[in-house]
């Protein structure tokens, strides 16, 4: 199949949406397909566009097997809600020459990652220019997010968005998302039972693992054996709640066998210092290389993942794959009923939400219990190896994007005027020889992408 994945984030942005984008178009294209990415320069989770890219100029590239356009976005430095709308709005205007490029290659296929939604109406165009299939793989509910967290304020403006948002979704002829919870709240939305595919992010298990000594971070980070590290690593923005997690390092200073480490960016990170400034037992790292993730997670003797209550299953978070390869305990913050508890829970500590003494009292008693740590990383390995294989996933995407593009195979013919009568010789030569000839024609779109 031919198959076009449009979407902001994509490689070698190393958190997030982009990461498992990134991922999902190798594996496609590993499986023999032809696959071809519009997306926006690398910038995530820094919120500045990464050494080597510009932010004003079209590009296109190669990686890992696939053809990569990149269309050219405003970034703010400092990002609010109205800056984000802005931000949103530029990369749906930039790409939309090179989607009108893409129908010259007659994709089978378009695939659009959301966020951003703002690209439904460009991505459903094309689909239906090229007659192809239109699919939505929703990774983080925005419009949501954007209202539940307080990042755009006005109702009447909330109403009109989710009333354009439940229309976008309705067109498409599939949508997807990655956990129960998250397909329950497309349902809500209107979409028809009958399009919905659960597609939930994976993790290669053989390149995540359990290391046999320790994490070579430890010299580096001048971390003393025997003490117990709790890792935080990705983004540090608003739907995270990382602020919950100073609170609890500040409870626990008391305790000098423990050690806190963040490695990431973000929105939220300056106030995350600020906060810790005074604090002895926090280490802050940049986000690290990918082929040193293996090495960082096996940092932890326990994982933290805060969430904040109002971000419920408006999003998985995505370093949650990684945590459970590593083999090491999790302690999370969720609600029960919610996707992230029924993930974490069997395999791990969940506490509620913005419930700080919770937190470092599970933090407290897994640091003074060696066995239980060892236990909760064992099932959340087990648990990896057995669920979360990218070739689960991949193999359940391309079956229901073949059985799409038959069925709009099947509806072209249905429609074609060759069907509706019975050709003489004369006629079914011709026919045949105008078939060979369109099929003969070769595509040339990459003649005409921008430099």
């Amino acid at each position: 199949m031919k198959i076009l994945i449009y979407g902001l984030n994509y490689a070698p942005e190393l958190t997030g949406t982009g990461k498992y984008t990134a991922e999902m178009a190798a594996l496609l294209a590993g499986s023999g397909h032809e696959v071809r990415v519009v997306c926006a320069p690398p910038y995530y989770p820094e919120w500045r566009i990464a050494a080597g890219y510009s932010w004003w100029r079209f590009r296109r590239e190669m990686r890992d097997g696939v053809t990569v356009w990149r269309a050219p976005l405003w970034v703010p430095s400092r990002p609010s809600g109205v800056k984000r709308m802005a931000h949103l709005a530029s990369f749906a205007t930039t790409s939309l020459p090179l989607l009108a490029m893409q129908a010259r290659w007659r994709p089978d296929a378009v695939v659009l990652i959301a966020p951003t939604l703002m690209c439904a109406p460009g991505a459903l165009a094309l689909a239906r220019i090229a007659q192809a299939s239109a699919w939505l793989h929703i990774q983080d509910y925005e419009v949501d997010a954007a209202f539940d967290l307080g990042l755009l304020k006005s109702p009447r403006g909330a109403r009109f968005a989710r009333w354009i948002e439940s229309a976008l979704l309705r067109r498409f002829d599939a949508v997807s998302s990655i956990s129960r919870q998250m397909i329950t709240r497309a349902l809500m939305k209107g979409v028809d039972p009958t399009r919905i595919v659960c597609l939930p992010n994976w993790v290669d298990a053989s390149k995540i693992f359990p290391l046999a000594q320790a994490s070579e971070y430890r010299r580096q980070l001048h971390i003393p054996r025997g003490q117990k590290v709790v890792l935080y690593s990705g983004n540090m923005g608003a739907k995270q709640g990382i602020e919950t997690l100073a609170d609890a390092a500040a409870l626990l200073a008391v305790r000098p066998d423990l050690t806190f480490v963040f490695c990431g960016s973000g929105a939220a990170k300056q106030g995350l210092l600020e906060r810790c400034a005074a604090l002895s037992n926090c280490i802050f790292i940049p986000l690290q290389p990918a082929e040193r993730l293996n090495e960082l997670l096996n940092l932890a003797d326990i994982h933290v993942l805060p969430q904040r209550g109002d971000a419920a299953d408006l999003v998985m978070p995505s370093k949650l794959t990684g945590m459970f390869a590593s083999g090491r305990a999790i302690v999370a913050m969720a609600r029960r009923g919610t996707g992230l508890f029924d993930e974490v829970a069997p395999r791990g500590v969940v506490v509620p939400p913005d419930d700080v003494p919770a937190l470092a009292a599970a933090i407290s008693a897994l640091a003074s219990n060696p066995q239980r740590r060892a236990e909760l990383g064992l099932a959340a390995r087990e648990y990896a190896e057995r669920a979360l294989s990218p070739q689960a996933t991949i193999r359940t995407l391309e079956e229901r994007l073949a059985m799409l593009v038959r069925a709009a195979g099947a509806e072209q013919r249905a429609k074609s005027p060759a069907t509706r009568f019975v050709p003489g010789p004369s006629t079914a030569s011709a026919a045949t020889t105008t078939a060979t000839a369109t099929r003969a024609k070769p595509a040339t779109a990459e003649e005409a992408a921008p430099d």
